[in-house]
């Protein structure tokens, strides 16, 4: 073959994969803010010392909870309050314990700058994000331009607002199918809206009427944290938690604030009757003044109801 006619054939080729490879770029959809903000959630660069991420203490096997009673940030200091499951957080009022972020934005911030927590200045965070080829291409694709404190933790909260969950056994009962649920998990539904009187405070699509409450988790000496009070600044207010929602929360151990319940079991226990566990909580809710007396097959029952809140991809399996 002539070598003339084998340059313009090797022209034709190059031509043509070029035309192709064109062809795939200008056709492949640009990432989403979400999917930023899955790559951030993930990625150790937004801490100090680059040691630890968003996911490290929201796990997303465990309900992207934690299952330490306090997690670790950078240098392995340990977090003021258990890290709580991040999943079906869409349209919630407020964020964190004491409500102190009303958006999810808001919250994405807080767990970046916290000296505590990932200790990482957002000017800092800016400046890496801008740094880096990958994330610097990523953000002129989604947002137009260059890594910002706002555009950060709006990819963030994109993400979160994704970690939405309902195929659950309860979801597929309440959608018709009688076997969904257990025996026990039934008579425990009617108990936790009945007679253990979850549902006053646990109620709604996602177990939570988004309320603070004064459970009796507060006496000033041992158990010192006020909660809600360091938002507000409300004497009132002391002792006054967020109400969190119920859904994988048998992924999501330990329990309360201060993690200081290992198990759904000690959870009801408590509720059956607060005065045993904590004889001296201030200002504790009317509503658990009184024994709930449940038996142990009640409890058993209670406790099955809340498993089957969990949704199949957190489900725990052989």
């Amino acid at each position: 073959m002539p070598a003339k006619k084998m340059i313009f054939i090797l022209l034709g080729v190059l031509c043509l994969y070029a035309i192709l490879a064109g062809f795939r770029t200008g056709n492949s959809a640009p990432p989403t803010r979400a999917q930023l903000g899955e790559k951030l959630f993930f990625e150790p660069l937004l801490s100090k010392d680059l040691s630890i991420s968003c996911a490290s203490c929201h796990q997303p096997q465990h309900g992207f909870a934690d299952t330490a009673a306090f997690s670790l940030g950078i240098h392995h200091t340990p977090t003021k309050r258990n890290t709580p499951g991040i999943t079906n957080l869409s349209g919630r009022p407020s964020y964190f314990w004491d409500g102190r972020a009303p958006t999810l934005e808001a919250q994405a911030l807080q767990p970046i700058i916290n000296p505590d927590e990932m200790g990482l200045p957002i000017e800092e965070a800016v400046q890496r994000l801008n740094a880096n080829d990958s994330y610097r291409h990523l953000f002129e694709q989604v947002f137009n331009g260059p890594a910002t404190a706002t555009n950060i933790t709006q990819a963030l909260a994109a993400y979160e607002k994704t970690l939405e969950t309902a195929n659950s056994p309860y979801d597929r009962y309440i959608a018709g199918d009688e076997n969904a649920l257990t025996v026990p998990a039934k008579r425990g539904r009617l108990l936790f809206i009945g007679k253990a009187n979850c549902n006053n405070c646990h109620s709604g699509e996602d177990f939570t009427a988004d309320r603070f409450k004064n459970i009796g988790l507060y006496n000033g000496t041992t158990l010192p944290d006020p909660g809600r009070y360091e938002a507000t600044k409300d004497s009132t207010h002391k002792g006054f938690f967020k109400v969190p929602g119920l859904r994988n929360v048998a992924v999501t151990a330990p329990y309360m604030h201060n993690g200081m319940f290992k198990t759904l079991r000690e959870v009801i226990i408590y509720y059956n009757n607060p005065n045993v566990i904590v004889p001296d909580g201030i200002g504790r809710d009317l509503s658990l003044n009184k024994p709930l007396n449940l038996s142990e097959q009640e409890i058993q029952d209670l406790e099955a109801f809340l498993v089957a809140l969990t949704d199949d991809r957190f489900a725990q399996r052989p």
